[in-house]
């Protein structure tokens, strides 16, 4: 931390103000910058009014298997593989452009956005540690996001066999999956 050029320090009150504009915690800001708690703290503090919130983040990748989270994380590890593989952007900048994305599309169909930028970082982290992976739905060819190590063969996605209490219905899942099946795929 001593040998911090000001320019480096300047990048990390940049990403810290765009982070806290996009809604991260903490814990969020802490692991990707190099600023002190205090300075965090303070930067939320003027960025959004509020003191952040408290507490441990409640994430599983359980969470992520579930029917709408599930399509929704599907959605955003579409457009960040994306952005690495074809677009060749890497590290904290490819989450934030593929949530700017994913915030993007959801306002395009007119859907709340299911993901905040902490789980969507959270989600990053679970594949970088081998506990999800992406599996291809054999009815629409769409890559969800599944549990890592669990079989591939006769998957099939929440889009295509929507589960009886999807909470919105068949109708609307079926305007839900028109949107969303491109960028998953």
């Amino acid at each position: 931390m001593k040998n911090k050029t000001i320019l480096q320090e300047a990048e990390d009150i940049r990403l810290t103000i765009e982070m806290v504009q996009l809604g991260a915690r903490m814990q969020m800001l802490e692991v990707e910058t190099q600023l002190s708690r205090e300075r965090l703290l303070k930067i939320y503090k003027e960025v959004r009014g509020v003191s952040p919130p408290k507490g441990m983040l409640p994430f599983s990748t359980d969470w992520f298997m579930t029917w709408q989270p599930n399509i929704h994380a599907s959605l955003f590890m579409g457009l960040f593989d994306y952005l690495r593989g074809q677009v060749g952007v890497t590290g904290l900048p490819a989450i934030l452009k593929a949530y700017r994305l994913y915030l993007e599309h959801m306002q395009s169909v007119g859907e709340d956005p299911v993901l905040s930028l902490t789980r969507a970082w959270t989600l990053v982290r679970f594949f970088e540690a081998d506990l999800l992976q992406r599996s291809t739905c054999e009815c629409c060819g769409g890559r969800f996001v599944a549990h890592a190590y669990d079989p591939t063969r006769g998957y099939v996605c929440g889009l295509c066999h929507v589960p009886s209490r999807a909470g919105k219905g068949r109708k609307a899942a079926r305007s839900v999956q028109v949107g969303t099946l491109e960028a998953i795929s």
